[in-house]
């Protein structure tokens, strides 16, 4: 049995870590699965959107303690920054559907994705303290970046879990859904993704995450850069525009209903 399943339809691919007996822990194997899948969805034209999900009722527990147990961080397939790279570098959104457990490093993991939607059965640990391990996979960096520093201290210091509610209160999730709901409302905002144009929302992805890694006044300038450039490359011509005003103007007008008429 494959430890990672992936399925692509209409350009978006799901990615399943697939140990449920294991709780989808991270074994040396997985980790290297998921650094050459990463790897090749980067260059595969016939992916735009990857979703990231955990078969049975787990995201991830983490790495696979019993594995480490026996070989040691030594024994590992492929170093820790590499799946890191190979993740958050793949160049396409990344949605991540958390089923479940998402501990340790199987948070470090859920937090390597853009998007985070979860069932209401998930829940987030960082344990690291108590194993007396230090983070490797960004945990100490993106965790304070999406949350907040005194949350994320609370979270790393004491290892007390964060209950689905609370990780949708915090900011850490975007939405809750009953599990049954999860994947069909991660493939429906994948499939919205898939309506953008193509270029410029890999423009935006990128500028949204070069803002998280540098300041303000870093990243005002590298927009004005790129939206240039951008306009010029393109040849953006008072007819697409127009065009593409109409369909946004449409798209709107049904996403939204009119409000109560105020007397």
């Amino acid at each position: 049995m494959s430890v990672l399943v992936t399925n692509t339809e209409n350009q978006i691919t799901t990615v399943t870590l697939n140990r449920p007996e294991r709780l989808n822990a991270l074994s040396g194997e997985l980790q290297a699965a998921i650094t050459d899948t990463f790897t090749e969805l980067k260059d595969d034209p016939g992916t735009r959107v990857i979703i990231l999900t955990g078969a049975g009722r787990a995201f991830s527990a983490g790495l696979d303690l019993k594995e480490l147990g026996q070989s040691g961080f030594e024994g590992r397939k492929v170093s820790p920054i590499t799946m890191y790279e190979a993740v958050t570098g793949v160049g396409k959104p990344v949605i991540g559907a958390i089923n479940g457990f998402a501990i340790t490093g199987g948070f470090e993991l859920a937090l390597m994705c853009d998007i985070l939607i979860a069932s209401e059965q998930a829940s987030f640990a960082d344990t690291h303290v108590r194993m007396g391990v230090v983070p490797g996979w960004g945990l100490s960096q993106n965790l304070a970046r999406l949350i907040g520093a005194s949350r994320a201290k609370e979270v790393s210091f004491t290892g007390n879990y964060i209950d689905a509610e609370t990780a949708e209160r915090w900011g850490l999730v975007n939405k809750l859904l009953p599990a049954e709901e999860l994947l069909p409302y991660c493939i429906s905002i994948a499939t919205d993704m898939l309506s953008a144009h193509e270029e410029t929302l890999k423009q935006v992805h990128q500028l949204i995450d070069f803002g998280c890694e540098h300041t303000l006044a870093e990243g005002i300038p590298e927009e004005a850069r790129r939206s240039l450039a951008h306009k010029l490359n393109e040849a953006v011509t008072p007819e697409t525009l127009e065009e593409r005003r109409g369909t946004v103007i449409g798209r709107g007008r049904a996403q939204t209903k009119p409000g109560p008429v105020k007397t």
